[in-house]
């Protein structure tokens, strides 16, 4: 039993670590601006904060922050739908299909991976000012596509789950790769896709850099750089810039910053089951 102790210790204060700042952001949108200064920490105010807090973002830029959220949730949605098809297609390629040149594509894609995100947000931003698609929301959806780990991930959950027996008895009955594809390798991946899909949410929804880079109209902004800029017009937060147009205190950032969580939160709690067997589907060769 004390063998097990400092594991115990060590586990609880990581979790003290993590719950605190969430149960903080929770906690912060019910108390008035003096009050997060003078109050305890973790202590609840009113649910007349929450409402409070709540109208002042609603008055921010006549609303602004609903065109935030229908955003945050079209480009998400959207560059999930396109990175799970072409991730589970290009996966299969890779690990079933006798398409040329498999290997050196393979290597690509690895080496694709190791490239920072940021290091090709310049080169997007030219490519698609050339284009003339900056400010347009393909100028986020299609580069939030781009998901090599999620192809080198498809790779490994099909060359390690996908029974060769099966496939190869499909084709020697005539079945086109296509079908082979769909009526056999896809229904076998729903904990790929589940996993792919969550991994692609939580990376699209928090993304922050491109679509600050991208996007200049404000009723374009996604959730993180929306709230990036009430932080930027939050006299609490940045007194350098002098005031807001309307009451931002800190309350009503963390509220924003809370409606930035929460989806995330309920998404992780709904498909825990999918994301477990998503991992450990590819672990063991069957």
């Amino acid at each position: 039993m004390f063998g097990r102790l400092p594991r115990v210790m060590m586990l609880l204060a990581f979790a003290v670590f993590c719950v605190v700042p969430l149960l903080w952001l929770v906690l912060a949108p019910s108390k008035s601006n003096a009050g997060l200064a003078d109050e305890p920490p973790l202590s609840f105010g009113s649910f007349e904060g929450y409402l409070q807090a709540w109208q002042h973002l609603v008055d921010y830029g006549h609303g602004v922050i609903f065109h935030w959220m229908w955003n945050s949730v079209w480009y998400s949605v959207t560059s999930l739908v396109v990175t799970v098809a072409v991730c589970l297609m290009a996966g299969y390629s890779l690990a079933v299909s006798r398409i040329p040149l498999r290997k050196p594509l393979l290597i690509l894609t690895l080496v694709a991976m190791m490239i920072p995100p940021t290091a090709l947000v310049l080169p997007l931003f030219l490519e698609f000012s050339y284009a003339k698609l900056i400010n347009s929301p393909l100028s986020v959806i299609l580069p939030a596509s781009f998901y090599p780990f999620g192809v080198y991930l498809a790779f490994i959950y099909f060359s390690t789950t996908l029974p060769r027996g099966l496939v190869e008895a499909a084709r020697i009955d005539g079945c086109s790769e296509s079908r082979v594809f769909s009526r056999i390798a896809l229904p076998l991946a729903t904990p790929l896709v589940g996993l792919l899909a969550f991994f692609s949410f939580v990376a699209n929804w928090s993304n922050y850099f491109l679509p600050y880079v991208m996007l200049s109209q404000e009723d374009r902004y996604n959730l993180p750089v929306g709230l990036g800029a009430l932080i930027a017009g939050t006299p609490a937060l940045r007194p350098a810039v002098g005031g807001s147009q309307l009451p931002i205190t800190r309350p009503e950032v963390a509220l924003a910053g809370l409606i930035v969580v929460v989806p995330i939160a309920i998404i992780f709690v709904f498909c825990q089951r999918y994301l477990v067997r998503g991992i450990l589907a590819g672990s063991v060769k069957e």
